[in-house]
């Protein structure tokens, strides 16, 4: 038996309508159900991480870099840092010439050797001549002529080791006292190289002598003041002054020799004129003054460790 109900009307439930086929969805449709659970009773969002990992990259980073904006920015911030590694290496090449260091310290066994016996027995050397390769001084591997580093680099560290064993063998060794011979010794180096530069500045030298080349010049001195040492620790007082007045007369004929192509040859077009027969004759004093101050510091540098 039918009963009408007023105010109320049956209404037929209406079948969602499934999407046209064919048509792509903006949102997935989650009004007929709970969105499906994994295994771990959770809810799995619609984001799926499998994709993302199989392709190297999220979705839309690579329209990050195909943007020509983008690109640009790049270029632009790579050519900032080109320039400023460009400016940093001009002002250290500027204070301190890295290829001209890497040039000192370009040298071999042979050159060692023969660099030694020059050294201790300048005499028999004949030719003097630092060789050039398109204005530029050859290495001290293809030129026995030519200043290095390393040799007096060396002998530096030995004269430390050596001053150590003698003081030692004496009972005086303590690291105050092996400290102020090292600082002492280098303190002498800058002291040289310093009034060397201001001589030639002040006289207006035009040379190729560099800082780096009178470094070299002074520091073999070390070489002298070892063997002086070794003497004085085998032979005693006597084979000490024997070995300083060799050595001593050694380093002063190998100094002026080899100054005298960098200095004295080294007139220049505004010193001929008035008083151009003085500044050569000033440069003659200021090589053969520096090849004579030699022996006074390897004195001083050495009379302490031989009692």
């Amino acid at each position: 038996m039918d009963f009408q109900q007023h105010g109320h009307r049956a209404t037929k439930p209406r079948a969602r309508a499934s999407p046209p086929s064919g048509g792509p969805l903006l949102f997935d449709d989650t009004s007929s159900g709970p969105p499906p659970m994994n295994n771990q009773n959770y809810y799995s969002s619609g984001y799926n991480m499998a994709e993302v990992s199989a392709g190297g990259q999220e979705p839309g980073v690579g329209n990050l870099f195909a943007d020509p904006m983008a690109n640009a920015a790049m270029m632009y911030g790579s050519s900032l840092a080109n320039q400023g590694k460009d400016i940093v290496n001009k002002e250290i090449n500027r204070f301190m010439p890295v290829n001209k260091l890497k040039n000192l310290f370009a040298v071999d066994t042979k050159y060692v050797m023969k660099k030694l016996m020059i050294l201790l027995f300048p005499y028999t050397h004949q030719d003097w001549e630092v060789r050039y390769h398109r204005d530029t001084p050859l290495t001290p591997r293809h030129d026995v002529n030519a200043p290095d580093l390393y040799i007096p680099t060396m002998a530096f560290i030995t004269y430390i080791l050596l001053a150590g064993m003698a003081l030692g063998i004496q009972k005086r060794f303590s690291p105050e006292v092996l400290g102020l011979c090292a600082s002492t010794a280098l303190v002498w180096i800058i002291i040289e190289v310093l009034v060397m530069l201001l001589s030639l500045y002040l006289l207006t030298v035009h040379t190729d002598l560099s800082t780096f080349d009178l470094v070299a010049y002074s520091g073999y001195k070390y070489v002298g003041m070892i063997l002086t040492v070794l003497s004085g620790l085998l032979f005693g007082s006597d084979g000490y002054f024997v070995a300083l007045a060799w050595s001593s007369c050694a380093l002063m004929f190998f100094i002026v020799r080899s100054l005298k192509m960098k200095i004295l040859s080294s007139i220049s077009a505004d010193s001929i004129g008035a008083g151009g027969s003085v500044k050569p004759r000033f440069r003659l004093y200021i090589t053969v003054a520096s090849a004579a101050f030699q022996p006074i510091i390897i004195y001083w540098l050495t009379a302490h460790l031989v009692r």
